[in-house]
């Protein structure tokens, strides 16, 4: 295969250009892919330039109907067994009318990755798409033609359930949990100032019946369990893992920093003011024998964006270090941990016999990790200081329930983040990578920006070398640029460079051998844009 930017003579693929609308998604309208070879049409700068590119990629077989479901004949990118993913946009699939998004480019788009060697992709599905409006109706139509058109090309899928909003793209909780919160709010987790975050439930609902007469993880498992009947034909063998959405993000923390202003040195705020959580609070230290450090979280926190030393808790020696602090920050992490444990123990149980892996993701809170209280990562749920090991636990949690855990910031280094937040994304994830280590919990990693960031992908290969625990690297994500004259050749750059050097012509396929495979794949290429 070649990857390559050549003039606008290229033969097009299917029988036009991508209509206008599929622009939202990436700028396909030169992207081709035709006789295996990965094109963008004419660049002006570039040819007055004299740049071009060809990346030769290791041969791949052509994906037919007798083996599409596995394609074993395709051989997928791997450094010391890390298989590469990568996202499908998060708006995939359309809120409005449960229908897929740039349904031709994301076709294209699936067939440029399988001739690349990429293993399979990742798809995010809504808890508000298709639990839209009543509990228990449940519309997975969109998904499945996904699905289906993933299974088609021959990748794997990886499918992140997601049970938390996003503003962007703008896909709210379903509308009748909506509903149910305008009158009871307290199902949504609160901040000091009464402020209410309502893109996902506060973890102190788990086990009320505040939905309907029903428990936010009853619903969760039936949503699990109508999701594995509605696909079984593609679980364990299109579909191989899961995400259990876990929090805000789909995450495993408390959304401590969603009013911080983009330009900020603050370390967010404790989320611990729902009626829920402070009755909680209560009963715990009431049976501490400390009742008076139930009436709230701690008084001498900072509010989102002040520094985190502009007040008392975090400084050196102040009430972080204290016998209350050791208390409120236990029981604060201790009820992150049984949340997860919670969900994590559900997935699993669901989704056992399905020949399917589990996975939950963690954030990676690196702001302040230089310093020796960590308030980002505590005011987020984690308790790791400089006097303790905060990920310990959390990893045990994944062991015990058997699970992966999915990591982002693997595209992130020191020396890129601002100096003023003491941050250090590399020494955090080597500690949390070395409590997946020690309690045998693999990694799944993930980059942090779409747009990419300076360095990220040298960074990504330093990380996804070595003695680590990764086995799975999802490049976040298809959108707007991914595709790009500007950024695709990148991309494929880094994925060729995960396999060995490039072939010796004496093991490169004839031309007799490489004509006879382009002309199948100029043929389904041509078959999967038209039908989408």
């Amino acid at each position: 295969m070649e990857v390559s930017v050549i003039g606008s003579s290229q033969a097009k693929l299917g029988a036009s250009d991508l209509p206008s609308r599929e622009v939202g998604l990436c700028n396909l309208k030169n992207f081709r892919v035709v006789n295996d070879r990965v094109s963008f049409g004419q660049n002006n700068r570039w040819k007055k330039a004299g740049i071009s590119f060809t990346l030769k990629a290791h041969r791949t077989e052509p994906v037919r109907e007798e083996n599409k479901r596995s394609a074993p004949g395709t051989r997928s990118k791997t450094v010391d067994g890390v298989r590469l993913f990568v996202g499908l946009p998060l708006d995939a699939i359309s809120y409005d009318c449960n229908s897929i998004n740039h349904a031709r480019a994301i076709a294209a788009g699936l067939k440029a990755l399988k001739l690349l060697g990429v293993e399979g992709v990742e798809l995010p599905i809504w808890w508000g798409i298709v639990e839209k409006e009543t509990m228990g109706e449940y519309d997975w139509s969109g998904y499945l033609a996904i699905a289906e058109m993933v299974q088609k090309v021959g990748l794997n899928l990886h499918v992140s359930l997601c049970f938390h909003g996003s503003e962007k793209p703008n896909i709210p909780l379903p509308k009748w949990v909506s509903q149910i919160g305008e009158s009871q709010p307290n199902i949504f987790f609160t901040d000091k100032s009464g402020q209410h975050y309502k893109e996902c439930l506060s973890l102190a609902v788990d086990d009320l019946p505040v939905l309907d007469g029903k428990t936010p993880v009853q619903v969760y498992q039936a949503f699990c369990e109508s999701f594995k009947s509605s696909f079984s034909p593609f679980m364990g063998s299109t579909i191989k893992s899961i995400s259990m959405g876990l929090g805000p993000d789909g995450e495993l923390r408390y959304p401590s920093h969603h009013q911080l202003p983009s330009k900020t040195q603050g370390a967010g705020e404790f989320q611990c003011y729902d009626q829920n959580m402070l009755s909680f609070l209560k009963q715990h230290a009431e049976a501490s024998g400390n009742p008076l450090w139930g009436l709230g979280g701690p008084h001498d926190a900072p509010t989102y964006d002040q520094s985190p030393f502009s007040s008392g808790f975090f400084n050196d020696g102040a009430s972080w270090e204290s016998s209350y602090g050791d208390f409120f920050l236990s029981w604060y992490s201790n009820k992150l941990i049984a949340h997860g444990d919670c969900l994590l123990s559900m997935a699993s149980s669901t989704f056992g016999d399905s020949g399917v892996t589990v996975y939950g993701k963690i954030p990676l809170m690196h702001s302040w990790y230089g310093t020796r209280s960590h308030p980002s990562e505590l005011t987020a749920g984690f308790y790791n200081t400089a006097n303790k090991d905060g990920y310990e636990p959390v990893a045990q949690m994944f062991a015990k329930n058997s699970c992966k855990m999915i990591l982002p910031g693997i595209d992130l280094s020191d020396a890129k983040q601002p100096k003023e937040n003491h941050c250090s994304p590399e020494l955090l994830l080597s500690q949390i990578m070395a409590a997946c280590r020690k309690h045998e919990v693999k990694v799944s990693a993930q980059n942090s920006s779409e747009s990419g960031v300076p360095g990220g992908f040298e960074q990504i290969k330093k990380n996804l070398s070595g003695d680590n625990v990764l086995d799975l690297f999802t490049y976040q994500r298809m959108g707007a640029s991914f595709f790009s004259p500007e950024h695709f050749p990148l991309f494929t750059e880094f994925v060729r460079s995960l396999k060995q050097p490039e072939m010796h012509s004496d093991d490169l396929p004839t031309e007799e051998e490489e004509g006879a495979e382009s002309a199948v794949l100029s043929h389904e290429s041509s078959v999967s844009m038209q039908a989408a």
